[in-house]
């Protein structure tokens, strides 16, 4: 099956490649840019780490500065963020036939609702699969059983986040865009853990 993992280097995504990959599918790792700023290179890192292959995904910058006026009006990053989820999703599902990213039970945001989601897969004939059957004490367990973990803050250095781009996008705009975003740390993966050198 011709597969595809939308990836940010993080611990949920890295798990989703990873559950794929030992049911016989190997995905290919998609990294979303819209030429703002190189914030797949630590996505890049992390799936080099771990022997994925990863694609950088470029899309029209006229997304990303929808979702950037998005989070301007609404003063809160929530909805543009979702904006971008949905359009890098529409992209990668007319190129393969299963989808998937690492959205699990307790996020917010990005995510796809229940009628999204059956909307997708009639219209696109793919298959959509996320880990909404997993919280986050479930998550943080099995990834770090899998992988070496790097929790650091999050900044246009180490993340691969739609955030990144959007935050660039703002502050060439003249907007403070740490107002928008609250501070918040992320785990980056690293590698694999030694017992699990080679991964499946």
């Amino acid at each position: 099956m011709n597969a595809c993992v939308l990836y940010s280097g993080g611990k949920d995504s890295s798990l989703m490649a990873v559950m794929l990959q030992r049911m016989g599918i190997r995905p290919e790792l998609v990294t979303a840019n819209f030429g703002v700023h190189e914030s797949w290179k630590p996505a890049l890192k992390s799936a080099e780490s771990l022997g994925f292959p990863h694609r950088v995904l470029k899309l029209d910058g006229e997304v990303l500065e929808d979702a950037a006026k998005t989070v301007i009006h609404d003063g809160f990053p929530n909805n543009g963020i979702n904006m971008i989820h949905r359009a890098v999703i529409e992209a990668v599902a007319d190129e393969y036939d299963i989808v998937a990213d690492g959205t699990r039970r307790d996020d917010r945001t990005p995510k796809l609702s229940r009628a999204e989601i059956r909307s997708l897969e009639d219209r696109k004939g793919v298959e959509y699969i996320n880990l909404n059957g997993l919280g986050y004490k479930t998550i943080n367990r099995l990834s770090s059983m899998l992988f070496t973990l790097k929790k650091e803050e999050s900044s246009i250095d180490n993340s691969s986040d739609y955030e990144v781009e959007i935050r660039c996008l703002m502050d060439e705009m003249g907007y403070e865009s740490g107002s928008f975003f609250p501070v918040h740390f992320q785990t980056r993966v690293t590698g694999w853990r030694q017992s699990q050198s080679g991964g499946c």
